[in-house]
């Protein structure tokens, strides 16, 4: 069938217009990168700044500029500049973090649920200071209120369970106060969860732990499986009904530091819903730096052998090796690669980013502060993630999550809170 003369000619126009228009130029990593964070923020799972504050001020805010802290190294100590702060924060595109309310695993359960409690105190006080910058959340609603008036959702997270003194009366309180999340364990056991990095004492969860694990859920507080065991980790996915989160970890099958995350876990956090923030600190990310710190430590081993009754020789030698011998860093791409790793074998809705800034005394090249994320984003699309992809490893996964545990403590408002016998003073 022949076309009529005028609607031939009219398509042989359109045909010869559309020829002339210059083909759609395909967006550059960094544009795409840019366009992620402009639409999801990043929500960082894990960031220090309490424990500075308690370490370089004793919680004294008086004097203390939040702004800037790039001036903040003392050389008399020894001690570096701080990581974080809100002008590097914002040029890193963070709408929301968890503060770490962490205190030190040595400390018995009396000493850790004041220092605990300080350490909510301190972040409160910091949050309230800067009311144009941060905001508190208690929820997924106020997170998402934050990210549209373009403030910083501020977040709280316990590290290491022995914060609530093997307590679940005190759990309970901490998630009054506050608290989002608990990360089960520190660098060591406590009286109901195995650690990462410590001799096995109960095979992963005691019949408490579980209970833990349940009442958190009940609450709404999110279970974190950084630092614990892979027996641990397992035990928690037998017993958790909501997603669970790592909240600074990665991947076991790139780094064999038993602080990250085995093949197994991953495909039960899968299962689960969950996510894993990678972080950024060199033993964990660069299996180079791993294998530096094991000969780091025999070498110390070895040189306090060699000067017993010495130990100011001993640590001059053992600074003299390090100069000698320098740990690995690793850069923006093997972060990446966790990433990579993680995303292919679970899926990109099981991602997140736990810098750990300001908790670790170094890290890879490339993510040294606050400001970094928006390079491993370009970083990341420059192999390939689009958009969608990148707003869910920035905030996207987070926020449902936290939603999910949400709706799960939702069910749960009929059900009586868990208890265990008060400790005899």
């Amino acid at each position: 069938m022949r076309l009529p003369l005028l609607l031939a000619g009219t398509i042989s126009v359109a045909l010869v217009s559309a020829a002339a228009l210059p083909a759609k130029q395909p967006r550059s990593p960094e544009q795409v990168a840019a366009a992620a964070l402009a639409a999801a923020p990043v929500w960082d799972g894990h960031n220090d700044v309490p424990e500075q504050l308690r370490d370089r001020r004793k919680n004294v805010l008086d004097g203390f500029d939040f702004t800037d802290t790039t001036d903040t190294a003392d050389a008399a100590s020894g001690t570096a500049a701080m990581q974080t702060d809100l002008k590097r924060m914002r040029a890193g595109k963070v709408g929301a973090q968890f503060w770490s309310v962490y205190v030190s695993a040595n400390l018995n359960d009396q000493q850790a649920v004041q220092a605990t409690l300080e350490q909510i105190d301190v972040t409160r006080r910091l949050i309230a200071r800067h009311p144009a910058d941060l905001t508190l959340c208690l929820d997924s609603a106020c997170v998402e209120a934050a990210f549209r008036k373009g403030r910083i959702a501020s977040l709280m997270g316990m590290e290491g369970g022995h914060s609530i003194g093997g307590s679940l009366a005190v759990l309970r309180q901490m998630y009054a106060l506050g608290a989002r999340y608990m990360t089960l364990t520190h660098f060591k056991n406590n009286s109901w969860a195995d650690a990462a990095t410590d001799a096995p004492a109960h095979n992963g969860l005691t019949p408490l732990g579980k209970d833990m694990v349940r009442e958190m859920q009940r609450l709404g507080m999110l279970v974190d499986v950084s630092h614990v065991s892979e027996k641990t980790m397992l035990d928690v996915l037998e017993v958790a009904r909501a997603p669970i989160i790592a909240s600074h970890s990665n991947a076991f099958a790139i780094n064999h530091h038993p602080r990250n995350v085995p093949d197994v876990v991953l495909d039960g956090i899968k299962a689960n819903g969950g996510i894993v923030m990678v972080n950024f600190y060199p033993p964990y990310v660069v299996e180079a730096a791993r294998l530096w710190g094991a000969n780091r430590d025999a070498e110390e081993a070895r040189l306090k052998s060699l000067w017993r009754g010495q130990p100011d020789k001993a640590k001059a030698a053992l600074t003299e090796w390090e100069k000698a011998n320098p740990m690995p860093k690793g850069s923006v791409k093997d972060v990446a690669d966790h990433l990579d790793y993680i995303a292919k074998r679970i899926g990109v809705d099981h991602v997140g980013l736990g810098g750990d800034l300001d908790g670790v005394e170094t890290t890879v090249v490339g993510m040294e502060d606050a400001s970094t994320y928006p390079a491993l984003f370009v970083e990341l699309a420059r192999r390939g993630w689009g958009q969608q992809d990148l707003e869910k490893l920035a905030s996207r996964n987070m926020l449902r999550v936290l939603k999910s545990a949400e709706q799960y403590a939702a069910t749960q408002r009929g059900a009586a809170p868990l208890e265990n016998p008060a400790t005899s003073f």
